[in-house]
């Protein structure tokens, strides 16, 4: 229905994804799959709209997206602070903020992940992630409410507004659906393609991964384990392990993540044992099964169970081929240069 405003992951599908954004969607197929994903709800575009006809933001953004036309850093810049400005004083609608209450009853305070799901997220043409934010480790139902409106607001980023021009959709009406999850408290996490994202070896699974939540990994303030597995005989084809210093945890006070210091005795050992690696690749050889094609797989460990969650995937897209001469490439050095860090909250 189209004034549907929110929806449980687990009852969503691809069909959705017009709806309620790609990330969103892919999870719900997940879900149904019986692959490991947090649980949350997501809410639509319908909700980002309503915020913005309730607001009677419209104007505003319209304006300042013609001052953005012009397509210069400057202008583009002024015209994404411009629209921040106006959707950070507007209120959540009530009727959003009573169902993300509703919802958020269900998990009796726990902390959340809230991520951007624009629509054309994470499909086969093109990825908008990285482009959008995501806010780890949000506590309270209000919380969660200003961390929507903050993904709501990334929609007008400046890279957001440079992507969406660079791929002709500049006269598209953006729309915005979020995802909130349940936060694993992650022991360590990372990112595996279920293919060389190198030579596009199918037969390989690329898999990094570091200590904590994955803020030091993306925002480039350690070098991961890199890891390359046969998806065949889970044989450990090649293995680099370096030096990872910090790491991202939970904060003390209940809110938020903090950048913290990794024991020595930990600082050189490798994250992932020969157990774990094989569990990863059997979860990226089923996540590859069911969507028939390549998948970039973001996930973590918990840290009480050691259970792997998948907590985003999306195809394989844009790995140029390189030439014989080309240098050996991480599956974290592919990603980092194409989606941006997420956002610590």
């Amino acid at each position: 229905m189209s004034g549907e405003l929110t929806r449980p992951l687990a009852e969503l599908r691809s069909a959705d994804a017009g709806q309620f954004g790609g990330k969103s969607s892919t999870l719900g197929e997940l879900i149904a799959a019986g692959i490991p994903v947090p649980p949350g709800f997501a809410l639509s575009c319908e909700a980002f709209r309503l915020f913005v006809r309730e607001a009677g933001l419209q104007g505003a953004i319209d304006s300042a997206m013609k001052r953005a036309a012009a397509g210069d850093v400057d202008n583009v810049n002024a015209a994404s602070h411009s629209i921040a400005e106006e959707m950070r004083s507007a209120p959540v609608p009530d009727a959003v903020r009573d169902q993300i209450a509703s919802h958020y009853s269900e998990f009796d305070g726990a902390p959340m992940a809230v991520r951007s799901s624009a629509l054309g997220e994470d499909s086969q043409e093109a990825t908008f992630a990285g482009q959008q934010e995501t806010y780890l480790w949000i506590r309270g139902a209000e919380h969660i409410c200003d961390a929507v409106r903050d993904c709501w607001i990334s929609l007008y980023s400046p890279p957001a507004i440079s992507y969406r021009a660079r791929l002709g959709d500049a006269a598209e009406e953006p729309a915005m659906g979020v995802t909130v999850q349940l936060m694993v408290d992650a022991s360590r996490s990372g990112v595996m393609f279920t293919c060389n994202p190198v030579s596009g070896d199918p037969s390989m699974v690329a898999i990094n991964a570091s200590w904590g939540l994955g803020l030091a990994v993306v925002g480039g303030e350690v070098t991961p384990d890199d890891y390359l597995v046969s998806k065949v005989t889970r044989e450990l084809v090649r293995e680099s392990i370096s030096p990872k210093e910090v790491e991202y945890v939970p904060d003390p006070g209940g809110r938020g993540a903090v950048r913290t210091q990794v024991p020595d005795e930990r600082r050189h050992m490798a994250c992932l044992d020969e157990k774990m690696l094989g569990e990863l690749v059997d979860v990226g050889k089923r996540v590859e099964r069911y969507f028939d094609a390549r998948q970039d797989i973001e996930w973590a460990i918990a840290r009480d169970s050691d259970e792997i969650f998948v907590v985003q995937s999306r195809p394989v897209t844009g790995l140029a081929k390189p030439k014989a001469e080309d240098k050996p490439t991480s599956a974290m050095s592919l990603l980092m240069s194409t989606f941006g860090a997420e956002k610590k909250q």
